[in-house]
């Protein structure tokens, strides 16, 4: 090494190699210096490190602060699309009340002919029928929102909003068409569909784990009730088709296994 002179003092008498701080050989008693050097206070100075590149602390400073992105998915990202679909239901009712529109305009009472706008927007309108007041329209809807805001918001939390988007209109679209071709004259709307197909999307992942017998983070049991209240809503109102309900759940439970693969950011 160019500076090991620094590090030790080979004696001319044995040819040990001594502290360069002493003046005689603890070996042979050689001495090897008149004097001995001086010793700086606070130790030998170190030497200073490299500079970093100014690019490069900067790059990495954006990357630090960076604003994660609504399209992957996040745990700090505001779920857009979920926040989207309630305000769209509730907004829904309000314009309906205030006599904005007629019901058959939006909802699947009888055959589609031609008006496939009606398998999306009947996901949006609750209306109550059948059985006890209890189970009126607003409970209905008060049921699938609240599915909507938990399990929506969790699959855009994992997947991104396109992804909760895209799951939560074709399950609706989808439950709706399935009860328009079974039935003869269906009578349907409401988000039990929508709702059911998110919360099947996401817990897709927990029922492979629970097979397996590996550990998972999701509350199945809560799910599972969840599940049940939404299909129970068709035992209670008319206008929330079993057909659509079972449909949307299937369609979500088909597209949260590819899902499963997809490597997420929580």
């Amino acid at each position: 090494m160019a500076r090991g002179a620094d590090l030790f003092v080979v004696c001319k008498n044995c040819g040990s190699e001594v502290s360069p701080y002493v003046t005689e050989c603890p070996y042979c008693g050689q001495r090897v210096r008149k004097r001995a050097p001086k010793i700086e206070r606070g130790g030998p100075k170190a030497e200073p490190a490299p500079k970093r590149s100014r690019r490069r602390t900067r790059s990495a400073s954006r990357g630090r602060f960076q604003r994660p992105s609504l399209a992957t998915g996040s745990l700090t990202a505001r779920p857009v699309a979920t926040i989207s679909l309630v305000a769209l239901i509730f907004l829904t009712y309000l314009v309906f009340f205030a006599g904005a529109f007629d019901a058959t305009d939006v909802v699947i009472d009888g055959k589609i002919d031609g008006d496939w706008w009606k398998l999306v927007t009947a996901n949006f309108l609750h209306l109550g029928g059948g059985g006890s007041l209890v189970f009126a329209g607003g409970a209905y809807q008060f049921a699938t929102v609240v599915a909507i805001g938990i399990y929506g918001t969790l699959l855009e939390r994992r997947h991104g909003w396109a992804v909760v988007l895209a799951v939560a209109l074709v399950a609706g679209a989808g439950g709706m068409l399935v009860a328009a071709a079974i039935e003869t004259h269906p009578l349907a709307c409401g988000a039990n569909g929508m709702a059911l197909g998110l919360l099947a999307a996401w817990a897709v992942p927990d029922l492979l784990a629970w097979r397996a017998g590996r550990e998972y983070d999701g509350d199945l049991l809560g799910t599972a009730v969840i599940a049940a209240v939404l299909l129970a809503m068709s035992l209670a109102v008319e206008t929330a088709n079993i057909y659509a309900a079972l449909a949307g759940g299937l369609i979500g439970l088909v597209a949260g296994f590819p899902l499963a693969r997809v490597r997420t950011r929580i």
